[in-house]
């Protein structure tokens, strides 16, 4: 599902379901010791994928380990993003050459919960949404700014390790090019001696999914 807005470079696993008799890497079990099955299942399918996307790019299967802020440890010279939501698990990696970063989110095209896109949109992005809703009313454009600012946040937090506040990034759609570009209002990450003013992304609302995509390009040779 996912191809049409992944990065040259980038390798992607997808599945929609979770597969019958699938377990953890034994490294990974202590972290699901007093989860519930739901979120096993995720964790479990999540990861299988990932480690597939690994393979691809000619790395072990070897476990896939939460870091800081519970962020997921990549082997040296990958980088990579997961996502899950109710009826789809991805990954998406890269070789730290072709890109610097990456963040990817899904989210069930859905509006939001009452009262959440407050906390997740300024009055700028508030605005822009009421004309995107009218002009495009079959899409959940609430939900598409949250996911956008998910998958800001995972490209965002590796090359930094601080947090960032939904309120942190400014968020403008292009609808026909099916792009976002995030204009962030802290100082921005550094790739190769560069500080990134913005972070750009690609969108697609597709089967009942959302689905966006951060890819932040590699420092120049």
């Amino acid at each position: 599902m996912i191809e049409p807005i992944l990065p040259a470079g980038a390798v992607a696993v997808e599945a929609r379901t979770d597969p019958p008799g699938l377990t953890a890497h034994p490294a990974e079990e202590p972290l699901l010791a007093r989860v519930v099955d739901k979120r096993r299942r995720e964790f479990t399918t999540v990861r299988d994928c990932a480690r597939r996307a690994l393979v691809l790019l000619g790395h072990p299967a070897g476990p896939i380990l939460p870091g800081q802020r519970g962020a997921p440890v990549w082997p040296a010279g990958v980088v990579g993003s997961m996502t899950h939501c109710d009826g789809y698990r991805g990954a998406v990696l890269a070789p730290a050459a072709a890109l610097a970063g990456v963040g990817v989110d899904a989210e069930p095209h859905a509006a939001l919960p009452d009262g959440v896109i407050r906390l997740v949109a300024g009055p700028g992005e508030r605005d822009r949404l009421a004309g995107l809703a009218a002009a495009r009313p079959q899409v959940w454009w609430d939900r598409l700014l949250f996911s956008a600012k998910e998958s800001v946040y995972k490209a965002w937090f590796p090359l930094t390790g601080r947090w960032l506040d939904f309120t942190e990034a400014d968020v403008s759609f292009a609808p026909a090019a099916g792009t976002f570009t995030a204009r962030l209002l802290v100082p921005g990450p550094v790739v190769g001696g560069r500080r990134l003013d913005t972070l750009d992304g690609r969108f697609l609302v597709t089967d009942g999914l959302i689905l966006t995509l951060v890819a932040v390009p590699p420092a120049p040779v």
